[in-house]
């Protein structure tokens, strides 16, 4: 499940170093609160359910931290210069992603990236599928706008 929860939290978070801090954070918060889970429900979803709890808690954090210090700008576009096709694409697709409102994002991620059905990631979220179906298709289309700009 280790690999699902990273690439989980590297796409809700942007970037792979707080994805990690974020999947670390969800494992710590998973077991130190092991005794919580349910019997015969499923640990991904609860897993999913604590990744994101704590992503929501550190956007408030983070958006508290960025009214004190001065905005980090520095360092989103090094790097780019003679990398493969299929990289820069990818590189795109991961700007276009963290364009998407949150609830977008995720809906996109749960089901386009995780392969979760409407339902389990309308569950994950803690909304009703039709909610979860509306914000996949505004996050689905967006995306397309989005990458069809920058093409």
């Amino acid at each position: 499940m280790l690999p699902r929860l990273r690439r989980f939290a590297v796409g809700l978070c942007g970037n792979p170093t707080d994805g990690d801090d974020l999947c670390q954070m969800s494992i710590e918060r998973a077991l130190a609160n092991r005794d919580k889970w349910q019997d015969g429900t499923r640990l991904d979803s609860w897993m999913y359910r604590i990744m994101r709890n704590l992503w929501i808690d550190e956007g408030r954090a983070t958006t508290r931290r960025r009214e004190t210090f001065v905005a980090e700008e520095a360092g989103l576009s090094v790097g780019s210069e003679g990398a493969q096709e299929s990289a820069v694409e990818l590189s795109m697709v991961d700007r276009a992603m963290q364009e998407l409102p949150p609830d977008q994002r995720e809906a996109v991620l749960l089901v386009m990236v995780e392969g979760y059905a409407y339902k389990e990631a309308a569950e994950i979220v803690g909304c009703p599928v039709g909610t979860l179906n509306s914000r996949l298709v505004r996050g689905r289309d967006a995306l397309l706008e989005l990458l069809g700009e920058k093409a």
